[in-house]
């Protein structure tokens, strides 16, 4: 074996593992078809290790980043930096594919029969908005369902432990020493990815591949090269603004674990642990990737801007309504980072930002189901973008609070070795 190759196997052997397995996976769906579908055990198996391994992840990297913050200054100036860095970059991904929509409409040629009308029950705004925060039991936060909930615990304890001073120190080191051992565990989880991606992605490719062939051809046909380029591009051009060329370099080394498992378990959340360590791997300070990935994968979502302005422009054509003018783009627009915020990071997930689409734009609610089959159908590529984009932010955050130098910080927050690094 000779040296290049043996340096390319030591720096990238999993992520070309996980590609191998990824491309098997998706030559069994296309062999197989329908009869891929008992692989998916397989698949849901690494899946269910994911998610039950992630709600105390989540709580205990947040709680652990924000008890081991010493001023809870630099914690507001995270959560406002990175609020801003996830507006801007929802506002650049809806732009873009506003712009797409107009110059390819994807309605053109569509004609679906509008299915009966599905039942939905009435929720007040209020109601909502309380059930998106909170829980009315401690047994409910340990749900993956409940992930904004969670969230906001694990930051109030991580708060309460830091204002408690010297007494609280043995309860931080006790989050501290959860997270790291949780981390432990996700290793050991990723033994079994290319086992589980590659029986999911079969599953994937054989239920989904005649679909594709289908009426909606057109939308899919603009949505996947757009969502592709707007990850190779857009994404460079973050990562070059936060760390220049040293920034690109160690973000495209390690991102292609984190960007394969959002792609193929089309899940925000499964790729939680995975981005955790890309993040530190690129120099990422644990106290912004601790505190913006985690909430990042429930409310910032790149991919969903774009699925979102192009589920209303396939509406606005359907129904025969013109899609033009200032406020109609604006709207459009908000709508789309509106329904971004309220995805969730499950697979299949987006069933209230469509349901937030088809009320404030008056569809009737049999338009539901059409856009809802379009969800499903760029659920992947969406979700690459969404998890990848939290990533992104990471170093965007941390080049606005440290300085162009900031994967170079020491003191606090400065990230720990990552293992085989």
């Amino acid at each position: 074996m000779t040296r290049p190759l043996r340096i390319l196997l030591k720096s990238h052997g999993f992520t070309l593992l996980l590609l191998a397995s990824i491309a098997v996976g998706a030559g069994l769906g296309l062999a197989l078809g329908e009869r891929a579908a008992t692989l998916k055990p397989l698949g849901d198996l690494f899946l269910n290790l994911l998610f039950t391994v992630v709600v105390p992840l989540i709580f205990f990297s947040i709680a652990s980043a924000v008890a081991g913050m010493s001023s809870l200054r630099r914690l507001g100036r995270i959560v406002a930096a990175m609020l801003g860095v996830f507006v801007a970059t929802g506002l650049a991904a809806s732009a873009m594919m506003l712009v797409a929509v107009e110059l390819y409409p994807p309605a053109e040629g569509l004609s679906v029969a509008l299915p009966d009308r599905p039942e939905v029950a009435p929720v007040s705004l209020g109601e909502r908005l309380v059930g998106a925060v909170s829980v009315a039991d401690f047994g409910d936060l340990l749900s993956r369902k409940n992930v904004l909930p969670l969230i906001v615990v694990a930051f109030l304890v991580g708060v309460a432990t830091a204002a408690t001073g010297e007494r609280g120190q043995p309860f931080a080191r006790l989050l501290a020493s959860a997270n790291e051992v949780m981390l432990k565990l996700v290793d050991l989880v990723m033994y079994y990815a290319p086992i589980g991606l590659c029986a999911y992605f079969a599953h994937l490719v054989g239920a989904f591949g005649p679909t594709l062939l289908s009426s909606y051809v057109r939308a899919i046909g603009l949505f996947y090269p757009l969502a592709i380029a707007y990850f190779f591009l857009a994404f460079t051009l973050y990562v070059w603004l936060a760390g220049r060329g040293r920034g690109v370099k160690a973000f495209w080394k390690h991102i292609p674990a984190p960007a394969l498992t959002a792609l193929a378990t089309s899940s925000s959340m499964a790729t939680i642990p995975s981005n955790l360590e890309a993040a530190r791997r690129c120099g990422v300070p644990d106290d912004i990737a601790e505190v913006i990935i985690p909430i990042g994968a429930t409310i910032h979502m790149e991919g969903s801007c774009l699925s979102a302005v192009l589920k209303t422009a396939l509406l606005f054509g359907l129904f025969g309504r013109e899609l033009g003018g200032a406020e109609t783009y604006l709207a459009v627009v908000g709508v789309a980072i509106l329904s971004g915020t309220v995805m969730s990071g499950i697979p299949g997930g987006g069933f209230i930002g469509e349901l937030v689409i088809v009320s404030l734009f008056g569809f009737p609610m049999e338009a539901l189901p059409i856009i809802s089959t379009v969800g499903a159908l760029v659920d992947p590529p969406a979700t690459l973008v969404n998890a990848v984009g939290d990533n992104v932010s990471c170093m965007l955050v941390a080049r606005l609070l440290d300085g162009p130098r900031w994967e170079q910080r020491e003191g606090e927050g400065a990230p720990r070795p990552a293992a085989g690094a």
